[in-house]
């Protein structure tokens, strides 16, 4: 790491946090293993690279496209049904997903691409950092980029973190990402902390009883550009 990076010490709290975040990951990774691959998911953001807190949420993203149904199916035999559906396209030009958020707190979510994700769209998660099943078995973190736009990059003690700005070069060669994702993702974050969130392209509530394919195809009918957007998978 540059010479402008600091080391953040974790306290035995934040890694009792960091275990029990983690326990609850491997505990839906393997509820879904039923019918989903466990090579086709991932743990991304503050649980992969280790800077949790109280907040982080427990984000499990499946890679690929899959009937939805079967998703639910497999949560639904262990008793857990989502709380809340979504289906989120965050640009006209972004591939449309499905999230299905697990508690109220919405700590623990589970997302997964209606259509192929596109090489940028993949390394998102790279981006955040990524672990998948047996990495967190076996306690793996990994490097990622936080919210306030610093490289974590993990230490026995904790983590050392630096700056994204004036460090793009750098970024993209620890995280094995293109220099065009990690200039589009500090346009993307830097413009959302100058201005807020300034919404998403589309964003559907599904109800409890609707299965998502479903409401897919509702969308497709009202929404050209979504129709377009799933190229055909659903």
């Amino acid at each position: 790491m540059a010479g402008d990076s600091v080391e953040v010490v974790y306290s035995e709290e934040r890694w009792r946090l960091l275990r029990e975040k983690r326990r609850k990951a491997i505990e839906v990774m393997e509820t879904l293993s039923s019918t989903v691959p466990l090579g086709l998911m991932v743990v991304h953001g503050s649980v992969a690279r280790g800077d949790v807190d109280e907040d982080s949420d427990v984000d499990i993203a499946i890679l690929e496209p899959l009937p939805p149904t079967l998703v639910e199916f497999a949560l639904a035999r262990a008793g857990l049904r989502p709380v809340a559906k979504l289906i989120v396209q965050a640009t006209p030009s972004n591939t449309p997903k499905a999230y299905l958020i697990l508690d109220y707190r919405e700590e623990r979510v589970v997302s997964l691409p209606l259509a192929p994700l596109r090489p940028r769209e993949r390394e998102f998660y790279k981006w955040g950092g990524e672990v998948n099943y047996e990495e967190l078995k076996r306690g793996v973190r990994v490097p990622g980029v936080d919210k306030h736009l610093h490289l974590i990059k993990p230490t026995t003690r904790g983590h050392l973190e630096m700056p994204v700005r004036g460090n793009e070069g750098l970024v993209a060669r620890v995280l094995g990402i293109s220099l065009e994702t990690v200039a589009e993702r500090v346009r993307v974050l830097t413009r959302r902390r100058e201005h807020g969130h300034t919404g998403v392209f589309l964003k559907e509530e599904v109800p409890p009883e609707t299965p998502i394919e479903e409401a897919v195809k509702d969308l497709s009918k009202e929404n050209p550009v979504f129709r377009r957007a799933l190229r055909g998978w659903i």
